[in-house]
């Protein structure tokens, strides 16, 4: 079980090999954003963001059978096609892994304290969170009861 905020790239190959090694595990579902077109600059509080990852992982846990996770946000100096962050969930079954690496992304996007700075020809400007972004995060608050998933 890992989260991590870091500067340095990650692989996605190695870390999802780290969480299949469960022997119950038969799912992994991974997601990689991925830098578009505009250079950024990612910033975060140490010790601070990593407290707010772990609670989104842990109110997953309570959802969705997870049996292990990497939840990996990088910061600083980013450029297009540079991997940005890695949520990957290992579960007994596919819909459990799914459910909760889309949940926790979602999450990321909203609850975790990140600022992001695109750099654009024009000059620098801090980016607002997206309203696409609160109403996917707003639709798992109307879901009262942990949704655990089974798989026949």
């Amino acid at each position: 079980m890992k989260v991590s905020v870091q500067s340095d790239d990650f692989d996605l190959s190695t870390e999802v090999i780290d969480i299949s090694m469960n022997t119950r595990t038969g799912a992994v579902a991974s997601f990689v954003g991925v830098v578009r077109d505009i250079p950024m600059t990612l910033e975060h509080y140490p010790g601070m963001t990593e407290n707010a990852i772990k609670k989104i992982v842990e109110e997953a846990r309570t959802r969705w059978q997870v049996l292990d996770y990497a939840v990996i946000h990088r910061y600083g100096d980013l450029q297009p096609g540079d991997q940005i962050v890695l949520v990957a969930i290992a579960s007994s079954h596919r819909a459990d892994a799914f459910a909760a690496c889309q949940f926790i992304m979602d999450y990321l996007k909203t609850q975790a304290p990140f600022w992001k700075k695109e750099h654009h020809p024009e000059g620098a400007r801090w980016v607002n969170a997206l309203e696409a972004d609160d109403e996917a995060a707003a639709r798992w608050k109307s879901l009262k009861q942990p949704q655990r998933l089974v798989q026949k």
